[in-house]
């Protein structure tokens, strides 16, 4: 060790380290500059430990810190976060190691990585990246990134709150709202060696201490209050996995080619997100998107509409327009118990628009979403007032019949889809007619952030006034329905 650049040096080495001993790295701490952090390597001496070092008085005296780490991993690299004290990160034979106590104990971060010698650990965190992700270098099976450790920043940051053994949210980094317009609809073959992107959209994690007993929710409010999206536990999810398990997926395709996700090659599809009840640590992925306008716009669609195709990585290509850019709220719903944390998504840094122009376009276009909601509600309520009228009869009640037909046709539901596709709308303004229009205007405006055309708005004009009669006619068909209950 020297304290005058070099002029004069001190040997500090651990009285344990024995000759041949390869010191792998030395990390300097990044609060205090008498902390220090050395892997000490014992390949060499046939000894397959591990030998981690801590130094708190600028090497005086060490501390062998290897609490937790499997007894034949070797160490190989220590790194010290350097935003968060107290967090470290070691590289061993096999994998990757945490620690939230300064290495007092440590615990696998391996994940899907594989049993490989992992020779050096970097934290790339600056302002160009917008990132916070740990890479790992390995030896002969290149180099893996972990996506964004902020939470195990602030797993180390509030072990107090941890502790009480209640649900807990942590606060997500700021979303950045990217399209991804490319290899549409042809991606390179899987055979061809490239790096994984990170997941698209909003990452968010939590924790459970322990499983739930009922469904978890997890929900997005606008700067308003008002909810933009909802997740929950209970929501079907693809079983197998296509994005896991493309061979018992495939099986499934060839009994019922219709299925989703069978119009795609199937090493396509990204594995799917979901909010897990169980005990542990999760992370889901919002897509930044509003919730769907009808179940419908849920299904994945065909081959012909799959955008941004990449080899395992391609996501759902839902009919939903994005949120606009703003501040936001993730809310975490679990046994009765609600946390909260802010969130903020951002506009890509690559798109040159004004911002009058990015207001005129998230201004008309979300609210052609919020009415095109609107109308799609009044045609599930109108069903369902249909439904109760089903057995009565009389003259009054037989017209309302009528006019309930004539906004909600019965056999619109299970055809809109094909309607969508071939671009056709039912012959009558129904309920549903009215709602797909202000849909498709909502997001023809969304195709490109550019202002508005004229076309675009004009398009916009005409949907909503198509939609202002046949709401009004619901209002009053409403109303005389409840005038005879």
């Amino acid at each position: 060790m020297t304290r005058d650049g070099g002029i004069v040096w001190t040997n500090v080495t651990p009285s344990s380290i024995k000759p041949w001993t390869r010191i792998f790295n030395i990390e300097a701490g990044h609060f205090d500059p008498l902390v220090a952090y050395a892997a000490a390597n014992t390949l060499r001496l046939d000894e397959i430990k591990p030998h981690f070092y801590r130094t708190r008085d600028g090497g005086k005296a060490w501390t062998e810190i290897n609490t937790g780490i499997a007894a034949d991993a070797v160490a190989n690299t220590i790194r010290e976060d350097p935003r968060q004290p107290g967090l470290l990160f070691a590289g061993t034979d096999t994998q990757v190691w945490v620690s939230f106590d300064d290495g007092d104990h440590w615990q696998s971060l391996r994940h899907n990585l594989p049993a490989i010698s992992v020779r050096d650990l970097q934290i790339k965190d600056d302002a160009k990246c917008r990132c916070a992700d740990l890479i790992a270098g390995t030896h002969g099976r290149g180099f893996w990134i972990l996506d964004n450790v902020t939470p195990l920043r602030q797993v180390a940051a509030a072990k107090a709150a941890l502790a009480k053994n209640e649900p807990y949210l942590f606060k997500p980094g700021p979303a950045v709202r990217v399209r991804f317009g490319v290899n549409e609809p042809t991606p390179w073959p899987p055979e061809l060696p490239a790096g994984e992107s990170a997941p698209p959209g909003a990452l968010i994690d939590y924790y459970l201490a322990k499983d739930a007993s009922g469904p978890v929710q997890l929900e997005i409010l606008d700067a308003s209050g008002k909810v933009v999206r909802t997740y929950s536990s209970t929501e079907p999810i693809f079983d197998p996995d296509p994005g896991k398990d493309m061979a018992a997926y495939d099986e499934v395709c060839k009994k019922t080619p219709t299925a989703a996700y069978c119009g795609l090659p199937l090493y396509w599809p990204a594995p799917q997100f979901m909010v897990s009840p169980k005990a542990g640590m999760h992370r889901f992925s919002w897509d930044l998107k509003f919730d769907p306008v009808s179940p419908v716009d849920l299904i994945p669609a065909g081959d012909e509409e799959a955008t941004g195709a990449v080899p395992g990585r391609t996501y759902p290509n839902y009919n939903v327009p994005w949120v606009p850019p703003g501040r936001y709220t993730v809310r975490l719903t679990v046994d009765g118990a609600t946390k909260t944390q802010p969130i903020v998504v951002r506009l890509d840094p690559r798109v040159q628009i004004g911002p009058a122009a990015l207001a005129t376009l998230n201004t008309l276009s979300t609210a052609l979403y919020w009415e095109a909601v609107a109308a799609h509600r009044a045609f599930t309520e109108a069903r369902a007032l249909a439904a109760t009228l089903d057995r009565r009869s009389g003259t009054e009640v037989d017209a309302i019949k009528g006019e309930l037909e004539a906004l909600a046709p019965t056999g619109l539901q299970r055809n809109i889809r094909l309607l969508r596709r071939r671009g056709a709308e039912p012959a009558t303004p129904s309920l549903e007619a009215v709602s797909n229009s202000l849909q498709a205007a909502g997001m023809a405006i969304q195709a490109a952030e550019v202002a508005p055309t004229a076309t675009q708005v004009a398009a916009a004009a005409a949907a909503r006034a198509q939609a202002r009669p046949v709401m009004a006619h619901w209002a009053a068909v409403k109303a005389k329905a409840a005038s005879i209950r």
